[in-house]
């Protein structure tokens, strides 16, 4: 079977990430800068040969996709297997909050403790892996000999990097995730290779030229 190449875009800006508040799976919708990441996105994926978009159901990422379906006129399709881990009752809270109101929690979030839930709801990070793993696994089955664009969060994109370096859930985090980066991947049924990662070219202010309009 022919690798299926994977473009893997982490959705734009939105003030909670401003803010380092948990979005999590709550619905939070892109702020301007966000708004002219996901533009640029659009604008730097143009010219690639793309099979399929896919997204997270959430907002600030189907927002972004949807600026790459504006220039390549391929529609987004949704999927909730791509959303962000779910945080449980940490959702909405600050880094800050949570270290001082939660402390013994905070603390087992910070050691990257495989199996440990947040309260009320939240994912595992084995769970994050179980689920990711899978739903990246569907989406590019479909695409073999082909390339799709894949639009999700943090947590999403954490989590292919580690399946496809051969990383541990809990090892310490070395690469960088930013808002509105460009990352690539190949997928065979053996699973996941890294080619590129954290490509923010297209985010430089000088990445556009006079004739083009974001």
């Amino acid at each position: 079977m022919e690798a299926t190449r994977i473009i893997a875009v982490r959705h734009g800006e939105t003030a909670w990430n401003v803010d380092s508040r948990i979005q999590g799976q709550l619905d939070i919708e892109l702020n301007e800068t966000g708004r002219w990441q996901a533009r640029r996105v659009g604008h730097a994926l143009s010219n690639e040969q793309i099979t399929a978009v896919y997204s997270s159901d959430l907002g600030r990422a189907h927002e972004t996709a949807q600026s790459i379906s504006d220039v390549t006129g391929i529609p987004v399709i949704p999927n909730e297997g791509l959303r962000e881990r779910s945080f449980g009752k940490f959702e909405g809270k600050t880094f800050d909050e949570i270290r001082e109101n939660w402390p013994e929690e905070s603390a087992n979030w910070r050691k990257r403790i495989p199996e440990w839930e947040p309260p009320e709801g939240g994912e595992s990070l084995l769970q994050l892996r179980q689920r990711v793993t899978q739903t990246m696994h569907e989406l590019a089955a479909r695409h073999p000999g082909e390339q799709i664009v894949v639009v999700a969060h943090g947590g999403v994109l954490d989590t292919l990097y580690r399946v496809a370096t051969g990383q541990e859930v809990n090892s310490p985090r070395t690469w960088q995730l930013p808002n509105g980066a460009i990352n690539r991947l190949l997928w065979t049924p053996e699973g996941f290779t890294l080619v590129g990662w954290s490509d923010t070219q297209h985010l430089d202010d000088d990445a556009a030229d006079e004739n083009t309009s974001f």
